[in-house]
């Protein structure tokens, strides 16, 4: 089964990547500096991409796979709705 980003919601400080399996990724916005230093309207312009595997975002240039926020969030994975 190959997942796929649903949804993503920004934090001050972090952003929440919802899965297709129910799965969330909650992400340090210090771990890209191009998103820690956007404003909040900036970090809202994400785009998923048509495969549900990436996240974009034009008007910073920047990237970021599903795969590497898996590999790098492993143990920062939560189930089931999301908690602030």
């Amino acid at each position: 089964m190959s997942l796929y980003v649903t949804d993503v919601e920004f934090g001050a400080t972090f952003f929440v990547v919802r899965l297709s399996d129910g799965g969330e990724l909650r992400v340090p916005l210090a771990w890209f500096p191009v998103l820690n230093s956007a404003s909040p309207e900036q970090r809202g312009k994400v785009r998923i991409s048509p495969s549900g595997t990436g996240l974009h975002w034009d008007e910073l240039d920047e990237d970021i796979s599903v795969q590497a926020l898996l590999f790098s969030c492993g143990d920062e994975m939560k189930r089931g709705p999301f908690a602030p």
